[in-house]
């Protein structure tokens, strides 16, 4: 069964908990770690490459953490699989024979079942995901949430 990485499915849990949770300060990774049991170890590794890839803004200080760099309308989520994805093909580890049958059939019909799963998850935003997690009742931490700054 073709499957996406854990660090991906992570990324994509992190995306939509900070556009999900989203109010004017940053989301720290802490209450992302928090919420979503995503390990902090995971969490860094895929947030930073998400920032310098301009899926998200990571804001520096002791109220910092991440926001969405663009509207979640605008962020897809095949954008951010093709991030992690791309990540990990630096580390290695992908598929690649040596024989003609995994160089001429078994590679190609991947090819295009992986290409048929990226066209499916461009055509679903960020935006869809958190209309789908409100329509779920998936709970969300802004409305509860009380500022006492002055």
């Amino acid at each position: 069964m073709l499957k996406l990485s854990r660090k991906t499915l992570y990324a994509l849990e992190a995306v939509a908990d900070i556009a999900y949770n989203a109010r004017a300060e940053p989301v720290q990774s802490k209450e992302i770690t928090a919420r979503q049991g995503i390990p902090q170890r995971y969490l860094e590794q895929v947030m930073q490459q998400l920032v310098r890839a301009g899926i998200l803004k990571g804001v520096r200080g002791p109220r910092g953490g991440y926001l969405l760099a663009r509207e979640r309308r605008r962020v897809s989520v095949g954008e951010i699989v093709r991030v992690i994805a791309a990540m990990e093909d630096e580390a290695g580890g992908g598929y690649e024979s040596e024989s003609a049958m995994g160089k001429r059939i078994i590679a190609p019909l991947l090819d295009s079942i992986q290409q048929d799963m990226m066209e499916r998850l461009d055509s679903v935003t960020v935006e869809d995901l958190c209309s789908e997690a409100a329509g779920t009742g998936v709970p969300r931490e802004s409305k509860d949430r009380l500022d006492f700054t002055i």
